[in-house]
């Protein structure tokens, strides 16, 4: 697997009561806005009464800290200044690297650089666990299997007291816990053919959750951390054999040695690693000939293809096991863009399931275990906040150009050994299927400046660096700007949410999404004409103004659409700041059932009363039959909900009927949720529907916020667009 990347104290170590992330916070993971480069500027030390406010999402209104020992190797790289100036994060890779070695500033000058920059969020990698990694040579540690002691007092006790010191009590501390730890217990500790002996000691010995747990209690007692806990990435944990078990070893390490589920405020997927954000292409319910993509030697019965769906299902698993429903997912995106030559421009041929599968994916290595130095990788999505349901940023975990092992033997005093994975003439092993490494040849140990390495990434760069389409793409000579987007109106308004709709823009290749802007930033991207802007403020008497731009697949961007004004309304009450979070039970839309979960959200301040809440899913039938509704579970019961199918009035595409779903009684507190609503409808005559079409259907399998399904309260619209 892989490795490496890069982070107050208060008087004593007084516990802090941690906040936990109420479904309130779900709202502000659509504030969708690109992070701030930190800019040079000066702060006071004098911090001792000065404690930054803990927050739902530590990205939202950030400015991060640049390292200048990274951004000064990156800039003096041909074309390197292209990514110079993105925010990464400061790996704290072993004891010494906490006071400072002559490859790079230790934590306390890195903290101090931060205040000078003018940033207030720092981001730092807590990595150096004992018999660390256990099953990667390359990113093996300094400290042995029972030296557990040792690393609570040399490691974490002092990098404690450093980000504890009232100096930097106004910087949001963002924690990366121990990369690849963890996930190691769940495949390579026994019974598999990716297992090692040194996997086996560890969990036996139970210092990985011991470790991590300490880390946690302790750190988590500092108010400005936020700790996020390593989650591998879905080529490793994305099998349902994998899937819950490494649920429920977060939950065993998160509540060791002190620690609560309380003290992890997150967690981060594709640490180091190269697995796709998204793959445009491919989507794990295709089928090729009867034969499902699953059944491929690519994805080999994986039940996700890329790292945003992985990221999204997680997180609903890890809420299942007892972590907070505000949970907030990071995804390292320093190294995925997968762009060049090599990257499809559109579906694989139908010949066969392997030969759709390897046209179609954007991730173009050998095999998803590869995991060291892979060529033809690039740099992918620049960090960003906020940029998808669930997801509280896109980060940089690992600075590109700081290589993952090296490619021969090489003699360290960094504890760190040699890995054939990052041999390129290895053939392999059980965790990568025996296949080739697709590693790249020349490279120097572990978290050493690797050249070659970076300029590959800037040259397969997607999004491409300047903005443009790879060679042989669909945006290769495209230089045409979509139109700007018209009729743009509100839908409806909440408290809390300014719903969004427009009329499509037009382009000479296509357009592929929309950035929608408030008040001059960007707050989120779609690829519909409809969005949804949660989290605002209640009842604000400011005027939020709104524009939309188009933008195609070679990058180009329309000129934004007229401008309009919104305000939100009061909270509480009659309006309630209520939102509808919608998953799809069936990943099929032809089959003879549509099945679908719901649940409502209260973000606002008042009780609301349950019986003047009414739904709307809307819906096509496919044919003449009657069309009937079952409520299959409820959490709250099935005869607390009220459903009935409805032909709607008007002839919009995909929304000719309606299912209102609706309560008998009870009352919504702030902040709470109804849980979930398992819905089936089905024909009399149980013939097949053709939901993909369907005003209100999403192929989302995890539970997000659904602007396409109309929230009524009595008879006013007040979330959602109606079609």
């Amino acid at each position: 697997m892989s490795t490496r990347s890069r982070g107050t104290r208060l008087s004593g170590r007084t516990k802090h009561p941690r906040r936990g992330r109420s479904a309130a916070a779900l709202t502000a993971l659509f504030l969708g806005a690109s992070l701030a480069v930190a800019v040079p500027g000066s702060a006071s030390a004098d911090a001792e009464d000065v404690t930054a406010a803990r927050v739902d999402n530590p990205y939202v209104g950030a400015t991060p800290y640049v390292n200048p020992d990274w951004s000064a190797r990156a800039a003096a790289e041909p074309g390197g200044s292209a990514i110079a100036d993105e925010p990464s994060f400061v790996w704290m890779d072993r004891i010494a690297a906490i006071e400072g070695t002559t490859a790079g500033r230790g934590l306390k000058e890195h903290l101090d650089t931060a205040l000078d920059q003018g940033a207030d969020l720092f981001q730092v990698v807590i990595y150096d666990l004992p018999g660390r990694d256990c099953s990667a040579l390359a990113s093996n540690g300094e400290l042995g299997p029972t030296e557990i002691g040792r690393y609570k007092s040399e490691y974490i006790d002092p990098i404690a007291e450093l980000l504890a010191d009232p100096a930097y009590a106004e910087l949001r501390i963002v924690a990366l816990i121990e990369p690849d730890s963890l996930p190691n217990l769940v495949t390579n500790a026994g019974g598999t053919a990716g297992s090692t002996p040194e996997c086996a000691v560890m969990k036996e010995n139970g210092n990985y959750e011991k470790g991590v747990g300490y880390a946690l209690s302790t750190l988590g007692d500092i108010p400005n951390v936020y700790n996020y806990v390593d989650a591998a990435h879905h080529g490793w944990l994305g099998w349902d054999s994998n899937f819950v078990p490494a649920a429920q070893q977060f939950k065993k390490a998160a509540t060791t040695e002190g620690a609560t589920v309380g003290d992890v405020h997150g967690f981060i997927v594709n640490t180091a690693n190269y697995s796709v954000l998204k793959e445009p292409y491919l989507k794990i319910t295709d089928s090729v000939n009867g034969t499902t993509v699953r059944q491929s030697k690519w994805v080999d019965w994986n039940y996700y293809v890329d790292e945003l769906t992985f990221a999204q299902g997680l997180r609903e698993e890890l809420v299942r096991q007892g972590f907070d429903s505000g949970l907030g997912m990071l995804i390292d995106t320093a190294r995925n863009g997968w762009g060049g030559d090599d990257r499809p421009t559109g579906p694989g041929p139908t010949t066969s399931v392997d030969a759709y599968v390897d046209g179609s994916r954007a991730d173009r290595r050998i095999h998803a275990g590869n995991w060291c130095n892979q060529s033809g990788a690039g740099v992918g999505e620049r960090p960003v906040t906020a940029p998808e349901p669930g997801i509280d940023a896109y980060v940089w975990a690992k600075p590109p150009g700081e290589s993952d092992g090296s490619s021969e033997p090489i003699d360290n005093d960094e504890g760190k050994g040699f890995d054939r994975m990052c041999d390129p003439t290895y053939e392999g092993n059980g965790r990568n299927g025996f296949s080739l490494t697709g590693a790249l040849p020349d490279s120097p140990v572990a978290g050493h400046w690797f050249s070659a390495q970076f300029q590959e990434l800037l040259a397969n760069a997607h999004p491409p660096l300047d903005g443009g389409g790879e060679p042989g793409g669909p945006g290769e000579d495209d230089t045409t700007a979509p139109t700007a987007p018209t009729g743009l109106k509100t839908t409806a308004t909440s408290a809390t949410t300014v719903s969004l709709s427009w009329t499509a823009a037009t382009d000479d290749t296509g357009v592929t999404g929309y950035d929608v802007y408030r008040d001059g930033t960007r707050v989120g991207s779609t690829t519909t004409t409809a969005y949804a802007d949660s989290g605002l403020t209640p009842g604000t008497a400011y005027t939020y103004t709104y524009t939309v731009r188009a933008k195609d697949a070679a990058g180009n961007v329309s000129p934004p659409s007229a401008s309009l004004a919104a305000t939100t309304t009061e909270g509480g009450g009659s309006t309630g700041a209520l939102k509808v979070q919608y998953r799809t039970s069936d990943t099929s839309p032809t089959d003879n059932q549509i099945r679908m979960g719901l649940q409502v959200v209260n973000t606002g301040q008042s009780a609301v009363n349950l019986a003047d809440v009414k739904l709307r899913y809307w819906f096509t039938p496919d044919g003449s039959g009657a069309v009937t509704s079952t409520c299959d579970w409820a959490q709250l019961g099935c005869g607390g909900v009220t459903h009935t199918v409805k032909q709607a009035g008007g002839s919009a595409p995909g929304a000719s009927h309606y299912v209102e779903v609706g309560f008998a009684s009870g009352s919504l507190a702030p902040g709470a949720a109804t849980g979930e609503i398992q819905l089936r409808l089905n024909k009399a005559d149980w013939s097949n529907f053709d939901e993909s079409d369907d005003y209100s259907r999403s192929t989302s399998t995890g539970f997000t916020d659904h602007a396409k399904i109309g929230l009524y309260l009595g008879t006013a619209l007040t979330w959602g667009t109606a079609p």
